[in-house]
């Protein structure tokens, strides 16, 4: 394993993911298992239910929890302490921690139009960058991202299929990938599958965290 920032981070299912890195970060929390820790940092990427549950985002919220997301979302949270809301393009620093939302939509489906405003992000921890891609085809924006760990959806239908997120992978070059949107909603193991035996760089399944 190439990439220290991947022994920290657990896989939840489908796009929620959690980083223990001295802060408890979550991106796109909808379930959590047993025992999961309070968050100190969350981010979501867009309003759909799959990325965003009211109750989940309750459940990890404590008096000092930071909230980083899109205007859709944060119009329906109640707590408006330390909320930060971005656009494309923003960068923040949330607690030491530096935070870009970047661009994510869809090029030849209309799920996830360009201005709607949704956002993958790029955090840096411990020196390292992690893109959560959010939901999202491949777009020209990926070119110029600068990660060391790629979080990338393969399911298809609303996001990339397994293959068109080899293409990705290629633009971004991180130097691990990690695939996810598979498993319970949408997409199942096989996409992963197809993924990793075509990534051009190095590609990690993660077994969700149940």
């Amino acid at each position: 394993m190439s990439v220290n920032l991947v022994k920290k981070l657990h896989w939840l299912g489908h796009d929620t993911f959690r980083i223990d890195a001295g802060k408890v970060i979550y991106f796109d929390p909808i379930r959590l298992p047993a025992g999961a820790p309070k968050a100190d940092i969350i981010l979501i990427s867009h309003e759909h239910h799959d990325h965003y549950s009211p109750t989940v985002v309750a459940d990890l919220m404590k008096p000092t929890t930071s909230i980083v997301t899109v205007k859709s979302v944060a119009e329906q949270i109640k707590r408006k302490a330390d909320l930060h809301v971005v656009k494309p393009g923003d960068r923040v620093t949330v607690q030491g921690v530096e935070i870009e939302a970047v661009p994510a939509y869809n090029v030849n489906k209309q799920y996830h139009p360009r201005q709607a405003g949704h956002v993958g992000f790029i955090v840096t921890v411990d020196g390292e960058r992690i893109y959560h891609a959010g939901d999202t085809d491949v777009i020209p924006e990926m070119a110029t991202f600068k990660v060391d760990v790629a979080l990338l959806p393969v399911s298809g239908k609303f996001v990339m299929t397994a293959e068109e997120a080899v293409e990705a992978a290629g633009k971004i070059k991180p130097k691990v990938a990690i695939p996810m949107h598979y498993g319970e909603i949408i997409g199942d193991e096989s996409d992963a599958a197809r993924f990793k035996a075509k990534s051009p760089v190095e590609t990690i399944i993660l077994q969700a965290e149940k």
